[in-house]
């Protein structure tokens, strides 16, 4: 074991972690290959326990199969002795929250080690935490050193958001309670704190002055597969714009905390999110677009549109949003942010670019363009960052020039695995580390700006517009003033 494997585990003390919908889709794609991946790092010890709750599943055996199988599917080289120590140290239990008699097991569990840290994992629809909340409280399973992670999206709306923040507050404080968004735990979200705040260069040019706008892309390839039911009733903007896309603009245009602790480092994402210019009825037409995809294409394979993935041909949901807002504020104050986000699109990536203004002089004697800086932070697939600059052309003959790159690539620099956004997130709700989670009054000023647009929409009738499957979305309708999409190095493959 490495010296820093020995240090990382020594800060980590024994633990439940409880799973509401321990049989679920999340669990197995997710909670399980995370703790496997922590386990084969020596930072959970065998004392620590996992109790894994189902409605309706009772056959252990058939379970602990299952999870085998699942773990194989997601972990490329899977260890067999990982796998069996961490199903091992699995008990399945079927516990309906609404059935009484379902509750002596679960209670008795707990009786065994009763000091424990307790982290009680929410893998349930939002419309449950409240009632969760409230049958540990009346089992008297809540103590100080309880925690509860929420996955998102929590609500449909400000409202609803509300009532089920309201609902979780009876039972726990603030401090209990981890709003989980797994963008945060991205090992380049991670590096963007790093990027900003431990490198001059980039911070004290980090303003209105030298920036001319921001761009942020998350595209995804895939339609809505199995997710059809969950994703027609929230849609791009609720399910990617909301969180995901406003989160890593909080990491971009927020002020440097006085110190990297949870409450200062979200006092200053809660000032960028209130910050942000809401929608009126003349902006909702010039500056969002919302689109849904039809058919297209992929290389040779014909993709359905998404009226026929989902089998419902009158809905309107959005699969595409794009749109420029602005961060009315000294540090940004002028400076148009690009968002994007689309569902069957060219191609999976996403990236956050930073575009500088161009020099206010061109003294070459060719007088050709010079391109401006331009610093791409790629998150996925190929984590890197990228710098684009002007350099001459090796030889005579003048001053010839063209911009160049100056790349990082994570995976040729980096030889060790990029742990997924889970671990770090789960290592860090067994610490108590609530810094990449949301506080709540985060998540309403993101409703409260969302709903700028939503209600907009609703009471201007905006309509979808279309795009083919396999393109790169109606986005250029919200650019102006010569600006555009900086070109990833993924238009330019071919589909």
């Amino acid at each position: 074991m490495s010296p820093m494997k020995r240090a990382e585990k020594s800060d980590i003390e024994d633990f439940d972690l409880i799973i509401f919908g321990g049989d679920g889709d999340l669990s197995m794609r997710k909670i399980y290959p995370a703790l496997y991946y922590r386990l084969e790092e020596d930072q959970i010890s065998s004392d620590s326990r996992i109790l894994a709750l189902s409605r309706s599943q009772n056959d252990v055996a058939q379970f602990k199969k299952e999870l085998n199988t699942q773990l194989r599917k997601y972990i490329p080289t899977p260890s067999d002795k990982v796998i069996d120590e961490l199903i091992g140290m699995i008990y399945l239990l079927k516990v309906d929250i609404a059935e009484d008699e379902s509750s002596n097991a679960f209670v008795k569990w707990f009786k065994s080690k009763p000091n424990s840290t307790r982290v009680f994992y929410l893998a349930t629809p939002a419309s449950a935490y409240g009632d969760i909340c409230s049958y540990l409280h009346h089992h008297s399973l809540i103590s100080s050193d309880t925690r509860v992670v929420m996955e998102k999206p929590i609500g449909y709306d400000l409202n609803s958001s509300e009532e089920i923040n309201d609902a979780v507050a009876k039972y726990l404080d603030e401090k209990q309670i981890y709003r989980i968004d797994h963008y945060l735990g991205k090992e380049t979200v991670q590096n963007l704190m790093v990027l900003r705040f431990a490198n001059n260069i980039f911070e004290s040019s980090w303003n209105s002055k030298e920036i001319d706008n921001i761009q942020i892309t998350v595209s995804e390839s895939i339609g809505v597969g199995t997710r059809g039911g969950f994703y027609d009733k929230y849609g791009a903007l609720r399910d990617m714009v909301q969180n995901h896309l406003l989160q890593l603009l909080c990491l971009i245009a927020m002020e440097a905390p006085n110190e990297l602790n949870a409450d200062q480092v979200r006092n200053e994402k809660l000032k960028v999110l209130k910050a942000l210019r809401p929608f009126n009825k003349r902006t909702i037409k010039t500056d969002v677009v919302r689109g849904q995809y039809t058919r297209g294409r992929s290389k040779e394979e014909s993709l359905p549109s998404y009226l026929e993935e989902i089998e419902k041909f009158d809905s309107d949901t959005e699969t595409f949003v794009a749109l420029k807002t602005y961060i009315d504020n000294w540090r940004w104050g002028g400076v148009p942010i690009y968002l994007r986000t689309g569902k069957r699109m060219a191609h999976r990536y996403s990236e956050i670019v930073i575009n500088f203004k161009n020099v206010p002089h061109n003294v070459f004697p060719d007088k050709k363009d010079i391109e401006n800086n331009r610093l791409t932070i790629r998150l996925q697939p190929e984590e890197g960052i990228e710098l684009r600059q002007m350099v001459k052309t090796p030889g005579p003959g003048g001053y010839r020039y063209k911009p160049y790159s100056l790349e990082l690539d994570y995976a040729d620099h980096f030889e060790d695995r990029f742990p997924d956004a889970y671990e770090r997130l789960l290592m860090d709700v067994i610490r108590g580390n609530q810094t990449l989670f949301m506080r709540r009054d985060e998540v309403k000023a993101s409703w409260e700006w969302a709903e700028s647009i939503l209600n907009h929409w609703s009471s201007e009738k905006v309509q979808n517009v279309l795009y083919e499957a396999g393109s790169w979305g109606p986005g250029d309708q919200i650019m102006n003033n010569g600006n555009k999409w900086a070109e990833s190095r993924y238009i330019k493959e071919e589909f």
